[in-house]
């Protein structure tokens, strides 16, 4: 990992709107991106199917925080059916396993008979969090745990869910694009608020 970029230098980048990719798992490279259009879930936007309802109210996944933060971000990075290429790269992961155990860095796991079969990862700071990604292996996983930290967001006062791009994947479950300038005023409103995802 660069001594001139670590952790302390990624959080000065989230709080001013920009955010870390590589082009490739391969690449050792790291870039900024600042979008002119940003995708965000509305805290009270989420859009829940009756079937993921049912799901969730079932309880067919057990739903844990932290359990094991490098091993969800090394299943995000892993190869999938229509994604056998990711952006997280070796330098990446390192910087939010440093930022995990600083405390600003967090999974959101499902596991179904002991194995985790989805969850994702991001970051918090003050009032926002922004997701960095998700996998999952089983039908709705991860969007069990994306309800899970909806959830655990609005419980705990966050005001901002950032989901850096827009998908069709995304905008099913509520998520919209806000132009730059918009987001750097909610990002601003939300920086000040002290929230505490732990």
């Amino acid at each position: 990992m660069s001594t001139l970029f670590g952790p302390t230098q990624l959080l000065a980048c989230y709080a001013r709107g920009v955010f870390p990719m590589a082009d490739s798992r391969d690449d050792p490279r790291i870039y900024l991106l600042d979008p002119d259009e940003r995708g965000i879930i509305p805290l009270d936007g989420l859009h829940i199917s009756r079937s993921l309802a049912k799901r969730i109210k079932r309880q067919d996944y057990d739903v844990k925080i932290n359990a094991d933060f490098d091993g969800t971000l090394m299943d995000c990075a892993a190869p999938a059916p229509g994604r056998e290429n990711t952006w997280i790269n070796e330098s990446i992961a390192q910087l939010y396993s440093h930022l995990h155990r600083s405390g600003n860095a967090h999974s959101v796991e499902t596991y179904k008979d002991g194995k985790r079969v989805g969850g994702l990862y991001g970051v918090s700071l003050g009032g926002a969090f922004f997701g960095e990604s998700m996998f999952s292996t089983a039908t709705d996983a991860s969007k069990v745990a994306l309800a899970a930290l909806v959830d655990r967001l609005n419980e705990r006062g966050f005001v901002l869910l950032d989901t850096q791009f827009m998908t069709d994947h995304l905008r099913s479950l509520g998520g919209i694009e806000i132009t730059r300038e918009e987001y750097q005023e909610k990002l601003g409103a939300a920086l000040k608020i002290n929230a505490d995802f732990i």
